[in-house]
């Protein structure tokens, strides 16, 4: 059995994570922000399984008390899922100050320290497991999202750097890449922006469209994908990235090739800034670094 901290339990994945784990037997330490009836009713299902703790995560001080409570209390955290998070749609230009410090306080430097909370109580315990949510839109972007996808291309950036870092320790990180799914994240916790009717008719506004249930519900089941979340935990190697739902795996396959392809075009234009004798410098580089490591 193991013990699982995750991070925004009311609703979506983390609920759906949790109600799978305690099923299994796991102990899950689940965040909440306030009082929920769907959390509530799990605690009293599974009154020895299920420790419900308030948190916002966008308060680092009160991430730090938080897991050292938790982890007085549990001896030990297996797996951190970063779960807690939120869609914000609107254009660059009609996003607000505080729109652009909330989401970024909430899916990036909230979901930063929790990582930076639990590295230390895992190397010492021997080894742990972290697992970042993301989305398909930390390597996909759309109009119309730009300040989500800035926090999801951060986040996937620090989790791959700290990755590196922490293997030597027997920690290991996944990045979970869903595509739509059928969560409150579409359908009732999107923030939208003040709109601009400069952009109407636009490809910017299109987000409208798939905000509106109306309109036809996204294809991914959100019980499956926590399924498949779950079932990383026991894979060796683990898995670095994680896409669910097969139109985001296209898209995200799409988008890395037409990147690649752009890359590749730029062999020239990049040859042409180097300095002349740089190759024996890098060797020199590379040789010292692997023999300090």
């Amino acid at each position: 059995m193991k013990t699982w901290l995750i991070t925004g339990i009311s609703s979506g994945f983390g609920n759906s994570l949790t109600k799978l784990l305690l099923e299994k037997g796991d102990t899950v330490i689940g965040t909440v922000r306030s009082d929920n009836p769907k959390v509530a009713a799990l605690q009293r299902d599974y009154p020895d399984q299920l420790d419900v703790v308030h948190l916002d995560v966008t308060d680092t001080a009160a991430i730090r008390r938080v897991v050292a409570e938790v982890v007085a209390k549990h001896g030990r955290i297996d797996v951190l899922i970063n779960n807690a998070g939120y869609g914000l749609f609107g254009a660059a230009e009609e996003l607000n100050d505080q729109d652009i410090d909330q989401i970024l306080q909430t899916d990036l430097v909230g979901s930063v320290q929790m990582i930076r909370s639990l590295i230390p109580v895992m190397r010492k315990q021997g080894g742990g497991r972290l697992i970042q949510i993301s989305s398909y839109g930390g390597q996909v972007a759309f109009p119309g999202n730009s300040l989500y996808h800035a926090a999801k291309f951060g986040i996937e950036g620090f989790v791959e750097s700290v990755a590196q870092e922490v293997a030597p320790f027997n920690i290991s990180a996944t990045i979970v890449e869903p595509g739509g799914a059928r969560t409150e994240f579409r359908y009732g916790s999107a923030h939208v922006a003040k709109l601009m009717p400069e952009y109407d008719g636009t490809p910017t506004h299109a987000f409208l469209k798939m905000l509106d249930p109306a309109n036809g519900l996204a294809p991914g089941d959100p019980d499956k994908m926590a399924a498949r979340i779950i079932e990383t935990v026991d894979q060796k190697p683990a898995p670095l990235h994680l896409v669910l739902d097969s139109r985001a795996r296209q898209a995200t396959i799409e988008r890395l090739t037409e990147r690649l392809k752009e890359y590749q075009g730029q062999a020239e234009v990049a040859k042409s800034t180097d300095i002349e004798d740089y190759r024996p410098y890098n060797k020199r580089l590379r040789e010292n670094f692997l023999a300090a490591s």
